[in-house]
């Protein structure tokens, strides 16, 4: 499937958000994905995976998370890459992350393009997107190896995700690898007890055998190509309601 991209500024209250938005090549109207990046923002390996995701028939929109502290940067997969967008993250409040998610959500809502809205993120991007299906708009989630859901850990402040699990109407898919030091088997299960004990029923988990932090990520030795389409494959059929 051919693609189209374009590079987009979206208002919010108190910033401009870059994203990127991916179509297939056609009028549509297709199902709209917010995809998070990981801490590292727009780099092409996340951008990779976005074009991947629209070529199942989907428009992607993909903002950068640190619209104040890092626009228009993509960081390297390095040290001093990791360093500032941890830096960028402590620096940003739930509140703003809420913020722009609101925005990027309305942005999406308001084309004539886009029918449902659905939410993906990676990392970080995970939590985020659990975060977007509180949203009554986004009809199904997936995060992929979210970190921080377990113990609040997002930005600035406690985010307090998991207490709020029970605002999450839509369908919810969560993919963790079994080798995550980031998110280990007593965080897996606390996030999975609190999204049953919050009345979830159309919920996924899974686990992949062997997979580290960041298996999906193109670049590096963590990637696994093989959990990486699995993933991909899952992700597609549970948007398309198997």
């Amino acid at each position: 499937m051919k693609l189209r991209e374009t590079e987009v500024l979206v208002p919010a209250p108190d910033c401009q958000i870059r994203s990127v938005v991916i179509s297939p090549v056609g009028e549509g109207p297709w199902p709209g994905v917010l995809l998070y990046t990981d801490i590292f923002q727009l780099t092409e390996s996340t951008l990779r995976t976005a074009r991947r995701l629209a070529s199942a028939g989907y428009l992607v929109c993909v903002p950068e998370i640190y619209p104040r502290a890092l626009a228009g940067v993509a960081l390297e997969f390095d040290d001093a890459g990791k360093q500032a967008g941890l830096a960028a993250a402590a620096g940003t409040s739930t509140a703003q992350f809420d913020s722009d998610r609101v925005a990027v959500l309305d942005f999406m809502e308001q084309r004539g393009d886009i029918t449902e809205l659905r939410a993906v993120g990676f990392c970080l991007g995970g939590h985020l997107a659990f975060r977007a299906a509180f949203d009554p708009r986004v009809a199904a989630t997936v995060c992929f190896y979210p970190t921080g859901l377990h113990d609040g850990a997002l930005g600035a402040d406690d985010a307090g995700s998991l207490a709020r699990a029970a605002d999450i109407h839509g369908r919810l898919m969560v993919i963790f690898g079994s080798r995550d030091p980031h998110v280990p088997a007593d965080a897996r299960l606390r996030t999975l007890s609190a999204l049953y004990a919050a009345g979830l029923e159309d919920l996924e988990l899974h686990v992949y055998a062997g997979g580290e932090h960041a298996f999906m990520r193109d670049i590096g030795a963590r990637h696994d190509p093989e959990l990486t389409d699995l993933a991909l494959t899952e992700a597609v059929s549970f948007f398309n309601g198997r």
